[in-house]
């Protein structure tokens, strides 16, 4: 299955914004973007960005955030766009329903790369089958457990060291902690993505 190898940290450097939970500390120590000279003027350079340099950064800074790749993003664009509303928060969306977004909001993972790989492990079930692809978009009614297989792992018998409980979860979901589940009761609303998001740049990007 395609990915994005890529480092993390150097990504969020180039994008100025922390794609991953490690990458804050990076950040704090060094905002460059990478082969920027510490020196330069300001933490992303002095240099004048023109608003298609806007727009292409903050597709690039969504994409990676949810570690989708170009024709993937590209697709889902184009399917928010043939929703009736608001396509940037159609998007946003759709992109929180993708069931290794689901594992990571309701905090059996530390990060969207970590559950992206519980998911492609086939660690957990939906509606009672056995899944293996992240991008699955869950709706209301569906439902995702953990295998019984899979609770015997190293990783969900230290589930509470390795992805600690979050002080909140979406109200579009019922996390059951205890028995590794997490069930969907709505649909997500623009508020449950990230506050820093500007998809009005994204949809003004594919617009062009």
């Amino acid at each position: 299955m395609a990915r994005d190898t890529q480092s993390i940290v150097k990504m969020s450097r180039r994008e100025g914004y922390a794609l991953h939970p490690k990458a804050h500390k990076a950040l704090m120590k060094r905002a460059t973007m990478p082969g920027q000279a510490a020196n330069a003027r300001g933490p992303r350079g002095g240099a004048k960005v023109s608003q298609y340099s806007r727009q292409l950064r903050e597709k690039q800074k969504v994409k990676r955030l949810y570690g989708l790749l170009e024709r993937q993003f590209s697709n889902l664009m184009k399917e928010a766009n043939r929703k009736e509303g608001q396509s940037g928060a159609i998007l946003l969306q759709m992109l929180e329903q993708r069931a290794d977004n689901v594992i990571y909001r309701a905090g059996f993972a530390p990060s969207r790369r970590a559950a992206r790989q519980l998911m492609t492990h086939g660690h957990f079930m939906l509606n009672g089958t056995r899944v293996d692809i992240p991008s699955i978009r869950m709706k209301p009614g569906d439902s995702l457990v953990v295998r019984p297989h899979s609770e015997q792992t190293e990783y969900f018998k230290k589930l509470d060291e390795v992805s600690p409980a979050g002080p909140d979860t979406p109200g579009w979901l019922k996390v059951d902690r205890k028995k590794v589940q997490v069930s969907i009761t709505g649909l997500p609303s623009r508020d449950d993505a990230e506050l820093e998001i500007n998809e009005q740049l994204i949809v003004e990007y594919y617009s062009r």
